[in-house]
């Protein structure tokens, strides 16, 4: 009977892993009104520059290791038919750029072994690229424990691991684990335990100041802000659900819940924590400014998914090269020869964000 339940499962798994790629590609799930708040952040333009744009160096250190550029390629898949050549193919673009790389939620390699290898495959690209693991907050309370996390690690030989935070999806979904009772001890449980980084993330909500005060009071120090004003998940659930009318209706109610990305960066990086500024960031100006206002690196996702969908790495190659010019181009008109430079450019800070933060 146990065994019944574990495939039912790692069939749930695969098959909502598999929906929310293709609502993603086919559907409008973007944020209705609310935005993330880099429209509020200008950057002062110079006209004496003093500097070559040619020069410029964009190249970072995070979790102590040195990029090319201060780009993640966010966690998008794995556990599905479709994912092991998304993760390929991005796997590459991360090895060709010198970028850090997430993996999708690594729940269904743990309860399927078949589909191990839609993530392994991106370990398998390269030994050298900088992988980020991943395991969701609400599994670590159900009983999920250091054994599967580092199930997780060495699925990947992960770099890192990132613990992603969802309520409002799960709240959202006919099989989501809706109890996070618990949760927080949970990860102080474990955050000693596990051998590599880890890395507290958000799914398109934010976090808010009493949510990065109690991480802090357990040592927590790398943030994913994942914030408001991109994908909305409340979207992508509400198509999910149009055989369930209750459910569709609440996803449409909460469509634009969250913080707003450039708050809960800002946030996080007054209160000392490593930030990974995401959430609607879709060009290279967007990440001079989640920069600018405190993130040590900017992660995207859904820019890159149609490409990878399709698997073409020329394309992927192409938007990795826009992003990285337009940074250099905000940096060359800020007057910043580098990414230190940058983060204490002067801005003007206006709008709702303005409102948010003072």
């Amino acid at each position: 009977m146990q065994f019944l339940v574990v495939i039912k499962l790692s069939r749930e798994t695969e098959s909502r892993k598999l929906d929310h790629i293709k609502i993603s590609l086919d559907k409008k799930i973007e944020f209705n009104e609310k935005t993330t708040g880099f429209e509020d952040i200008e950057l002062i333009h110079h006209a004496l520059p003093e500097l070559n744009l040619s020069s410029i160096d964009t190249k970072i250190t995070f979790l102590k290791r040195k990029f090319n550029a201060p780009i993640l390629i966010e966690a998008m898949t794995g556990g599905n038919e479709n994912s092991k050549e998304i993760n390929e193919v991005l796997a590459k673009l991360a090895l060709e750029f010198n970028v850090p790389m997430g993996i999708g939620s690594q729940r269904a390699g743990i309860e399927n072994k078949k589909v191990v290898d839609s993530y392994k495959i991106a370990r398998n690209v390269s030994k050298d690229i900088f992988l980020i693991g991943n395991i969701g907050g609400a599994q670590l309370v159900k009983g999920y424990g250091i054994e599967e996390v580092n199930t997780c690690i060495e699925m990947i030989e992960a770099n890192a691991i990132a613990i992603h935070l969802n309520p409002l999806q799960e709240s959202l979904q006919k099989e989501g684990d809706k109890n996070f009772k618990g949760i927080l001890k949970r990860i102080e449980e474990l955050k000693n335990k596990i051998s590599v980084p880890i890395i507290i993330k958000e799914t398109g909500c934010g976090f808010c100041k009493e949510d990065l005060r109690l991480l802090k009071s357990i040592g927590v120090k790398n943030i994913d802000i994942s914030g408001a004003g991109g994908t909305s998940w409340a979207a992508v659930e509400h198509y999910r659900n149009e055989k369930y009318p209750a459910l569709e209706r609440l996803s449409s109610t909460f469509w634009d819940w969250g913080i707003p990305t450039v708050v809960s960066t800002i946030w996080a990086s007054e209160m000392g924590f490593d930030v990974i500024s995401s959430g609607g960031i879709r060009n290279g100006l967007d990440i001079a400014k989640a920069i600018n206002c405190g993130a040590l690196i900017a992660g995207m996702a859904h820019p890159f998914l149609k490409h990878a969908f399709y698997n073409d790495l020329d394309s992927l190659k192409q938007q990795m090269e826009q992003l990285i010019l337009e940074l250099k181009t905000a940096m060359f008109l800020t007057k910043s020869g580098d990414i230190h430079a940058l983060m204490t450019a002067e801005k003007i800070i206006q709008g709702k964000t303005k409102n948010w933060l003072y």
